[in-house]
């Protein structure tokens, strides 16, 4: 009788064991992950919300944030909790778009042609200014 209860005992702790890895860890895991999205809007990201609209953010508040939306470029209040995902953030827009501008260049012109940026400014600058 006592080994009965002892083996119900033990299948008891290992389904609770298994409930929770198997679900609660990883649900909390990206409620954080979430989160910290949620916390790190910044002015410029482009975002989706949970109800699908699409725009750009143009302040941000404690609680809330206020989107540019559309080509009328209508902007409206609402909360950080609305935010479903990010599209495009502004940093990382800014620096795909100068890595893009370098290689382009690159393919444009070998290398014994391409000039550096210093060398091209001094040609602007008039003879008299030098």
């Amino acid at each position: 009788m006592n080994s009965q209860l002892g083996m119900q005992l033990i299948i008891l702790v290992v389904f609770i064991a298994a409930m929770y890895l198997l679900l609660i860890r990883p649900q909390k895991k990206k409620e954080k992950t979430i989160q910290n999205m949620r916390n790190s809007l910044q002015v410029g990201d482009e975002i989706v919300t949970i109800g699908g609209i699409c725009g750009k953010i143009v302040k941000t508040k404690d609680e809330s944030i206020v989107i540019q939306v559309g080509a009328d470029k209508v902007k409206f209040e609402m909360m950080r909790w609305s935010v479903s995902s990010v599209v495009s953030s502004s940093k990382s827009a800014a620096k795909t778009n100068a890595a893009e501008e370098d290689e382009e260049e690159k393919k444009i012109k070998p290398k014994k042609l391409r000039r550096s940026k210093v060398d091209e400014t001094e040609e602007n600058i008039p003879e008299d200014e030098k």
